[in-house]
C-alpha cells in the first residue's frame, strides 16, 4: 500500500496545531495542566493523534519547550560581538535572565523537570551557544580552564540563579543577586586582559590554562595536517588537562 501523500503533507502542519495548543495551555494554565487529553481538546484532535505525533507525552513537552526557547535562541544567536568576548559573555548572561524570568513557565518546562542523564534539545542548543561564546574568550587567551569545565560551570550558575529566583516570591525577589552571580562566575573562569607585573601564582596558573585554550581555539580555527585525527583529540586532551590542573603541592 502506497503511503498517503496528503497525509504526509499534513504532518507538520498538524504537529504545529497540536504545540501551539499546548503552549496556550502553559501560558493560560501552568505546567500542571498540560494533559495530553486537554492538549488534544484545546487543539481539536483525536487524543491517539498525539501519540502517533510525538511518541509520549515528554516528546511533545520538549516540543513545546522549542517553541518556547526559540524566540531566546534567536536573540542569543543574533546577539552583537564585540571586541570585548568577557563583555559579550555578561551580555549573554542578562539576556539569559531576562528571559529567565519573564517566561518562568517555558524556562521550568525545560530546566525545571530534570531527568538523570537528559537535557531536552532546547536546552541543548542554548548549551551550544554559550559553548560558542566561551571559546571565543578562549581564543582571545583569557580563558583559566578548559571550554567544556567553563561551559559547565556557567550553565549550571545561569540555571540554578534562575530557577532560585523564580520560586522566591516576587515580594522578595533580588535581580541583583543575578547580577552578583554573573559577576563571581565570570570572574572564576576568565582572567584579566592584562597581567599584573606583580605575578603571583595564580597569574602563573591562569596564563598556562589561557595559553592552552588559545592554542585550542587557533588549532580549530585554523585546522593543521600535521597531526593525525587521534593525536589531535590527544592533543586536546592534554591542552583541556592543563587548563583544569589544580596547582601543584
Amino acid at each position: 500500500m502506497g503511503t498517503d501523500i496528503s497525509t504526509e503533507q499534513a504532518r507538520p502542519a498538524l504537529r504545529d496545531r497540536i504545540v501551539l495548543a499546548a503552549a496556550e495551555l502553559l501560558d493560560e494554565e501552568g505546567l500542571d495542566a498540560l494533559s495530553t487529553r486537554a492538549i488534544a481538546l484545546r487543539a481539536e484532535v483525536p487524543h491517539p493523534t498525539i501519540f502517533r505525533l510525538f511518541g509520549d507525552k515528554e516528546g511533545l513537552l520538549e516540543a513545546v519547550g522549542e517553541h518556547g526557547f526559540a524566540t531566546y535562541l534567536q536573540h542569543k544567536s543574533r546577539l552583537p560581538e564585540t571586541g570585548d568576548p568577557v563583555q559579550d559573555l555578561r551580555a549573554a548572561w542578562d539576556l539569559h535572565i531576562r528571559f529567565g524570568l519573564g517566561q518562568p513557565a517555558y524556562y521550568t518546562l525545560v530546566y525545571g523537570r530534570a531527568r538523570p542523564g537528559h537535557l531536552s534539545p532546547a536546552g541543548q542548543r542554548a548549551v551550544t551557544e554559550l559553548q560558542r561564546m566561551i571559546a571565543r574568550i578562549a581564543a582571545a587567551g583569557r580563558l583559566r580552564m578548559s571550554v567544556e569545565r567553563a561551559t559547565a560551570v556557567l550553565h549550571a550558575a545561569g540555571v540554578g540563579t534562575i530557577l532560585t529566583m523564580i520560586s522566591t516570591p516576587n515580594e522578595s525577589r533580588n535581580l541583583e543577586t543575578a547580577d552578583a552571580t554573573r559577576d563571581l562566575m565570570i570572574a572564576a573562569i576568565t582572567a584579566p586582559a592584562t597581567a599584573d607585573p606583580a605575578r603571583t601564582e595564580q597569574q602563573d596558573r591562569d596564563d598556562t590554562a589561557a595559553t592552552a585554550m588559545e592554542l585550542r581555539a587557533a588549532l580549530a580555527r585554523r585546522g593543521t595536517s600535521a597531526l593525525s585525527a587521534p593525536e589531535k583529540a590527544l592533543l586536546i586532551d592534554w591542552l583541556n588537562r592543563l587548563a583544569d590542573a589544580e596547582p601543584a603541592g
